[in-house]
């Protein structure tokens, strides 16, 4: 059986919807709703709710907040064996809701549970695939673990994926990042980032810092654009997959439902493995992103990141 480990942090998302209004609170600001969420989190639940073999490897508080993160893993599918729980809080995200459905965040996370994380030390020979990114890779003393997990699995031939996700709130030195970025592609199998980490990452023309990553070594770069669809570069070139029409919500785990359907598809037809992935050809990459800009358009269809169950979703 092959499995998925997906490495990082759970959070809790504090949900301000709108500004104001008539649903205001005596001090005038709109109500807070928390929900768990987190990058690798959300991650973890579309890939076990899509029905693939996934733990999550994570620090996780034993705090309240800690508690229904561990149980809403286990509802969704997802092993918990990897989880270490630890005595500090869990972190928490201020997530602001604009009338377009897009999401503005700001973060508490100093002192807390999961960037407090230990080396977890060889990964079951079943582990196919690990997932990397968001806060995990930022924040220290984690962030030299998850950097240390994701060579030695590189390393022992297993599927290296990643999605940096930026939230440039917590990158305090962003030329830093960047340069540990761009060390991370000899490792990195799939690269799966947003058209605004782009941007963020790149510099030079458009497309050029893709180029450079693919390169040093990555099969694949795919690329969100919202409503514009998913992109998909390698060596052979380029495919794109439109995003399906939908009213949208709120944007909180599309691009977490976008990687974790892409790593799902790649898994029900057996291609987790380094070569596998390498050999796809553009067809079968336009296929994958298909069926993950489907999670997505399903996942920003409900408010929070609530990504379908495979019950949900046409066969793939």
């Amino acid at each position: 059986m092959r499995e998925i480990v997906v490495c990082g942090e759970a959070l809790v998302d504090v949900v301000q919807q709108g500004g104001g209004g008539q649903d205001a609170t005596p001090s005038g600001l709109a109500p807070l709703q928390p929900a768990l969420g987190g990058g690798p989190f959300n991650v973890a639940i579309t890939l076990g709710r899509l029905g693939s073999a996934v733990s999550l490897l994570s620090a996780v508080s034993t705090d309240t907040y800690g508690d229904a993160i561990l149980d809403a893993l286990r509802a969704a599918g997802v092993g918990t064996t990897l989880i270490q729980r630890r005595g500090e809080p869990t972190s928490l995200a201020l997530a602001t809701i604009a009338d377009d459905g897009s999401a503005r965040y700001s973060f508490y996370v100093e002192g807390t549970a999961d960037r407090a994380i230990g080396d977890p030390g060889a990964l079951p020979p079943t582990v196919a695939a690990v997932t990397f990114g968001t806060l995990s890779l930022v924040l220290q003393p984690g962030a030299a673990v998850y950097e240390n997990v994701m060579r030695r699995c590189r390393a022992e031939g297993r599927v290296v994926v990643l999605d940096p996700n930026i939230r440039s709130a917590v990158i305090d030195d962003p030329d830093g990042y960047r340069r540990r970025f761009r060390g991370w592609m000899a490792s990195v199998d799939l690269v799966k980032l947003s058209d605004e980490d782009a941007a963020w990452l790149g510099e030079g023309p458009a497309g050029s810092a893709e180029a450079d990553w693919l390169a040093d070594g990555v099969a694949a770069v795919v690329t969100t654009a919202g409503a514009s669809g998913i992109t998909v570069r390698t060596a052979l070139g380029e495919v794109s997959a439109p995003a399906p029409p939908v009213d949208v919500v709120d944007t909180i785990g599309a691009g977490d439902s976008v990687l974790g359907g892409l790593v799902h598809h790649l898994d029900r037809h057996g291609r987790l493995s380094p070569d596998a992935v390498r050999s796809l050809t553009l067809e079968q990459w336009r296929e994958a992103a298909e069926f993950a800009a489907h999670v997505a358009a399903m996942t920003v269809s409900r408010p929070g990141a609530d990504p379908p169950w495979a019950g949900e979703l046409r066969s793939d």
